[in-house]
């Protein structure tokens, strides 16, 4: 489904993504300052379990999703479902194997041909989708998410702060900024951690260099646990290394994450004491390289050049992934009818697979044949209940359709499952104002401005809602309810304070 195309509302400009910034920068500053004035300085942080002095786990979670909020906000997420489906179930397959987990954790890519990764509180990890398509294997992939599922159970950006306020605790605010801002624009974002450590930089990056280490040691650990080749670790450093070895601008990971070639060594001697595992091609993420490449990188033209090569040089590890790109770039150009031969094909090799079933769904859509989508898409969302990729493009098939009832069913159903999904929400919207449900409509629309943070105006569209809830008395209640569960989210950031 082009639900990464979709119309979602525009929040940047909302004020109080200053407020909740500067809020959270303001209230780390504050319980750290207080905190510092009292430690021993010459306190070492013990690894692994420090960090809770500034900032507890829960602390951590209400800052995370703040922090997640802002990004929401600030677009370049791909909302894919499919997409963030493979991401997600990469990212649990190695959390799983994992020592101290603290979170429930969330991967999402960000629409950024730079090769970087990061990792923020409460188990938030943010992979650019350049990065995806640069590895060569799952492992190397793998390896790097690895890494950043490491920093988050090993605490370091808590640690990293209760260190850096031993010596300067009003940098704090620079610090936490910093981060936020190495999340969109990593060269602005170091140069701001930089000039906020400036008294103490040698140890602000020896400290960094001791984090990386530690998230290599643990993060190969994982890796191998986890049933992925150790070596995929080594392989994508180097690989790093080699590409950028002789130009003037690195990319951005080797600026969040500093990569001395000592590093490359380290962790090629860790890998290598793992027994060998070998690990066949994985067609899903051929299949997600694949399709990045057709609908975020480059115009449809030369992506139909370059799948089209591909299959005529054998280039892929599986054919059908570059068949697969080739179709997508054909819908790109609006050749329906070439990408719908092309899908029909691969889906007769492999008939339950969502990245066929969800290219098709568009192709479908795009060529009216609405009767054949919903059929196809009813059978997906029986076999896979409330799976995200079955589940809204169903429910996208069937508000094109004009079957608005059973469209709000689906996504209803969906959203008690997952009641953080951005893109359901987005089209229940779009559904109730075509029923001319005001009330409902005003409800969903308050539920995507909260996903990125805007309390104030969420509660402003639920006070609206109320107005045309009168004889909506069931309604009505659960509004109030959901006023009051908004109202309590921000005092828990208050209390912060």
């Amino acid at each position: 489904m082009e639900l990464w195309k979709i119309n979602l509302l525009n929040y940047k400009n909302l004020s109080y993504f200053f407020f909740i910034g500067c809020f959270v920068v303001g209230a780390l500053t504050a319980s750290s300052y207080s905190w510092a004035a009292s430690a021993d300085k010459n306190k070492l942080p013990q690894i692994g379990t420090s960090g809770f002095s500034v900032l507890s786990v829960d602390k951590e979670r209400l800052i995370g999703t703040a922090m997640m909020q802002q990004i929401r906000a600030r677009g370049g997420i791909i909302n894919d479902p499919v997409l963030i489906e493979y991401i997600n179930h990469l990212g649990n397959s190695l959390v799983k194997n994992a020592n101290d987990v603290n979170y429930s954790f969330e991967f999402f890519i960000v629409n950024n041909q730079e090769l970087n990764a990061f990792a923020f509180f409460g188990g938030h990890i943010g992979i650019h989708s350049g990065l995806i398509t640069t590895a060569d294997t799952e492992s190397e992939l793998a390896s790097v998410i690895a890494h950043e599922i490491s920093h988050v159970t090993q605490r370091h950006l808590a640690r990293r702060i209760e260190a850096q306020s031993r010596t300067q605790p009003l940098t704090l605010a620079g610090i936490v900024s910093g981060v936020l801002l190495t999340m969109i624009n990593p060269a602005v974002g170091m140069a701001a951690l930089s000039t906020s450590m400036a008294a103490s930089q040698q140890f602000g990056i020896n400290y960094t260099r001791g984090n990386e280490k530690e998230a290599d040691r643990v993060g190969i650990t994982l890796l191998a646990h986890s049933g992925f080749d150790p070596l995929g670790a080594p392989n994508f450093f180097n690989k790093m290394l080699e590409k950028y070895r002789y130009t003037s601008k690195p990319p951005a990971m080797l600026l969040t994450h500093p990569l001395p070639e000592s590093r490359v060594s380290e962790a090629r001697i860790r890998a290598q004491n793992f027994p060998k595992i070998s690990v066949a091609p994985k067609l899903d993420f051929e299949l997600a390289k694949a399709r990045i490449k057709a609908r975020y990188e480059g115009d449809p033209e030369y992506n139909i050049n370059h799948f089209s090569s591909a299959i005529s040089k054998g280039q892929y590890a599986f054919l059908a992934a570059a068949r697969y790109g080739l179709a997508l770039s054909y819908f790109e150009d609006k050749a329906y009818d070439k990408a719908l031969a092309i899908l029909n094909d691969l889906l007769q090799e492999d008939a339950n697979n969502l990245f066929y079933i969800d290219a098709l769904s568009d192709v479908l859509i795009a060529l009216k044949q609405f009767k054949q989508a919903e059929k196809m898409l009813a059978t997906v969302n029986w076999l896979m209940p409330n799976n995200q990729v079955a589940a809204l493009n169903y429910a996208n098939v069937l508000l094109e359709m004009g079957n608005l009832d059973a469209s709000a069913q689906v996504l209803q159903d969906f959203l008690l499952v997952s009641p953080d999904s951005f893109i359901a929400y987005d089209l229940l919207t779009t559904v109730y104002r075509k029923q001319d449900k005001k009330a409902l409509m005003h409800v969903s629309k308050a539920q995507v401005m909260a996903l990125v943070g805007a309390y104030t105006q969420a509660i402003d569209e639920l006070q609206t809602a109320m107005t045309y809830a009168d004889d909506l008395p069931i309604i009505s209640k659960r509004i109030k309810g959901r006023i009051l569960q908004l109202q309590d989210q921000q005092e828990k950031l208050k209390r912060l304070n």
